[in-house]
């Protein structure tokens, strides 16, 4: 009996050396998935595209080929729409301008079925999931494919229920009207454009897709993603590989410029 004991004590040691072992290899790459914490790829430059080039080639797209997105591209995604970039005492600089550093907004992702590529046979799990800025991780919040839930919420707009991913920002208001009364109602929403044009920047340069969704049922998206008590939906940005890849060139600005000249 006391060998027994032994060898199920050894066994059970093994395996959760194993288990931890695993998780620090993946840490040392930068990312660990697995239970309900999904640890995100450390962010990096993954894009050769200029920012100008980024702007330039801007454009609402609404039609998704069959692709996932890669988790790597998620990550850097989800860092420029509010990631950290600086840490200042006990304060955190994010990838956006906040009045006052009062971050109000909360983002949420929505992610389908086999939708974003870990590797060549891994997939992140379908379900809604909570960034968390701090630990650039995400936070399960309930599995299954809720894309579907999402596009009735979007008054069944197709492009929210195809694409493969949705980041789904909400604010807390009370942050910064906390601070700064009624006027801060604008500075929420200033933020919010904030991220969401560095939503459609970094998605350009990924050679990605975006548009940006102001038309849907607030209570119907709060119930979606299980949104908390105090956190309002302002923005939904269905994200994929378009199916018609566009781009434009400054030759085309040139044109325009001067033609409005004459």
């Amino acid at each position: 009996m006391a060998v027994s004991l032994t060898i199920i004590a050894f066994i059970t040691a093994y395996l959760i050396y194993t288990s931890l072992s695993v998780k620090t290899r993946h840490l040392e790459r930068g990312y660990y998935v697995g239970g309900e914490t999904i640890l995100l790829p450390l962010p990096y430059v993954m894009s050769e595209m200029s920012v100008e080039e980024s702007i330039l080639n801007r454009k609402s797209i609404r039609e998704w080929s069959s692709e996932a997105i890669g988790i790597n591209q998620l990550s850097i995604i989800l860092w420029c729409t509010y990631g950290v970039t600086e840490k200042i005492g006990d304060w955190y600089r994010r990838s956006v301008p906040s009045a006052g550093a009062t971050y109000p907004l909360e983002i949420y992702v929505v992610i389908g079925e086999r939708s974003v590529r870990v590797n060549e046979t891994t997939y992140i799990d379908a379900g809604v999931y909570h960034y968390n800025p701090l630990t650039h991780s995400l936070n399960l919040v309930k599995r299954g494919d809720f894309r579907n839930d999402l596009y009735e919420a979007a008054l069944k707009q197709e492009w929210v229920g195809k694409a493969p991913v949705s980041i789904v920002i909400f604010a807390v208001y009370e942050r910064t009207t906390g601070r700064y009364g009624e006027r801060g109602v604008r500075y929420v929403h200033l933020e919010a454009g904030h991220a969401g044009q560095n939503i459609y920047l970094c998605s350009t340069a990924l050679g990605l897709g975006t548009v940006a969704i102001g038309a849907f049922h607030d209570s119907m998206v709060a119930e979606v993603v299980s949104a908390k008590a105090g956190e309002q939906p302002l923005y939904i940005f269905p994200i994929g590989v378009p199916a018609k890849p566009y781009s434009s060139s400054f030759d085309n600005v040139h044109r325009i410029i001067i033609e409005n000249r004459r």
